[in-house]
């Protein structure tokens, strides 16, 4: 975590304003999805809520979203391994003492809990990815006690949204405020159902704005310009969180949507004085490319940066020290098109001063591939203005629709839920053979399902020899759906051979 807290980034696992407001109309299925938006303040009561006088009254908000916040319950089936039995006993009384090494592992149902939020009448409704992540059943409750079963439309684990839709018509739907609007000092309600409580409602203000606490981060290189990034420029604020709050409402006293409650940072998983929610303007872009796409469509700026302090700055020889730095550009990437070079200072992104990577990270997750940004760089002490065509993974202009997403993800070596490392040259000569790729950490995938355990080492893959982690990628990609994936390995400490089919 980028941060000297001594905390646990805490995700809760167990987890009008205008009648004539503006809509977005988003084609999903050949029926439009209708998202609210707000529109200039209006007169009256509320706008007596946002003056001096107003502490203290949050009625008004509390009663415009509750009807909008659902319960959501889910029921999930893990992989749980046996504890591996120490090898001190098998040296003993051999190999096979104990059964297979570490036992078959067992599958086990778990119930969660955790909040969301509707956005339109006819049902969708806007949640965390981990609320949802790899439930078998889905059940949202309303205010009403009505419960429906909900389906999964599509998550983003880089900004931790899904969209679930249930069965239902007319449902109360949440207006969507403007995060970018939101001032420190704010006054701000956290809707949800903590602790498997009723709904419930909290107040605070916003402490921050563009955090970033390293929760999203966890497998991701995020020094790879291409890669896919997490994007993390929470809202601080301190209204009271706890595990269930995860996919709930941040509303402001209109009753607004000005966020999406995700994660606290406590030493005890429980409220300790910081939330964090994902903004939403950040929201209605991943859940409209969700409802269009079926895939979140990013956009890629193609450099390398790194955030800049006045230690930085001097380090680097920057001429300000403030801002993102360009290590390097992406050779045929939207940087490089528009100009960048390496050693710029990006100091403005679409006229906001750029002070963090979380920062930039939010706007560029706002565009998608296409969208033109203007930026404005400080070299060598000028400043100057360009126009940056944001571009797609592949370097092109085109959204990636879902189905060509996953015939691009198929056979990844992702799919299996490990980390993987190249066996030494010295290590596979004393085990006697050509090489091979250990297994360092499994974590849930395909791997999980089966025996094998953390530092088997595998040396043939469908009858391939594997002696690099690509070659373990070229054998799990020409292995079809449907079919096993053989693997056969031996382990540091035993000298027999192992035979593993896992599921692909």
């Amino acid at each position: 975590m980028k941060s000297n807290w001594k905390v646990l980034a805490f995700i809760a696992l167990l987890s009008s304003a205008i009648t004539l407001a503006a809509y977005n109309f988003l084609g999903f299925n050949k029926q439009d999805v209708i998202l609210t938006e707000s529109g200039p303040a209006p007169i009256g009561r509320l706008a007596a809520l946002t003056g001096p006088n107003a502490a203290g009254d949050f009625t008004a908000a509390a009663e415009s979203a509750t009807p909008a916040v659902v319960h959501i319950k889910t029921i999930v089936t893990r992989t749980v391994r046996q504890q591996q039995m120490p090898d001190i006993f098998r040296e003993f009384f051999g190999e096979d003492f104990g059964g297979s090494r570490g036992g078959a592992p067992q599958r086990q149902r778990g119930q969660a809990s955790g909040s969301g939020v509707i956005i339109s009448p006819d049902g969708y409704i806007v949640t965390n990815n981990h609320v949802v992540k790899d439930a078998d059943e889905v059940e949202v409750i309303l205010t009403d006690k009505r419960s429906f079963k909900a389906k999964v439309i599509g998550t983003d684990p880089l900004t931790d949204l899904a969209v679930i839709q249930i069965n239902a018509k007319n449902l109360p739907s949440i207006t969507l405020g403007d995060s970018d609007n939101l001032k420190l000092g704010e006054w701000v309600l956290a809707v949800g159902y903590p602790l498997d409580l009723e709904s419930t409602v909290t107040a605070g203000i916003v402490s921050a704005k563009g955090r970033g606490i390293g929760i999203l981060n966890q497998n991701v290189n995020r020094e790879d310009p291409k890669g896919d990034s997490p994007i993390e420029s929470f809202i601080q604020t301190d209204a009271a969180i706890n595990p269930g709050n995860s996919g709930g409402a941040l509303v402001n006293l209109r009753g607004e949507l000005v966020g999406i409650n995700t994660a606290i940072a406590s030493q005890t998983g429980y409220y300790s004085g910081y939330g964090f929610a994902v903004p939403v303007s950040l929201v209605k872009k991943v859940s409209a490319d969700l409802l269009k796409y079926g895939n979140v469509q990013r956009g890629y700026l193609g450099i390398y940066p790194r955030e800049l302090d006045s230690r930085a700055a001097q380090e680097l020889g920057a001429k300000v020290g403030r801002g993102i730095y360009v290590q390097d550009v992406v050779a045929g990437g939207a940087g490089a098109a528009a100009g960048l070079k390496k050693g710029d200072v990006i100091v403005k992104m679409e006229g906001q001063n750029v002070d963090s990577d979380a920062q930039m990270r939010e706007i560029i997750g706002r565009r998608r591939p296409g969208d033109v940004l203007a930026v404005t760089v400080n070299r060598n002490g000028e400043n100057r203005d360009l126009k940056v065509e944001l571009r797609n993974r592949n370097n092109g202009r085109d959204v990636i629709r879902k189905e060509e997403s996953a015939t691009a993800s198929t056979g990844s070596i992702s799919s299996l839920g490990a980390d993987f490392e190249e066996l030494a040259a010295a290590d596979a000569k004393r085990l006697g053979v050509s090489g091979g790729v250990r297994v360092k950490r499994i974590t849930e995938g395909k791997l999980a399902e089966t025996d094998i355990e953390e530092g088997f080492i595998i040396t043939k893959a469908n009858g391939r020899n594997v002696r690099t982690v690509k070659e373990l990628q070229a054998a799990l990609s020409t292995t079809k759906a449907g079919e096993g994936l053989m693997l056969i390995g031996m382990y540091p400490n035993s000298s027999r051979m192992y035979y593993y089919a896992v599921p692909v």
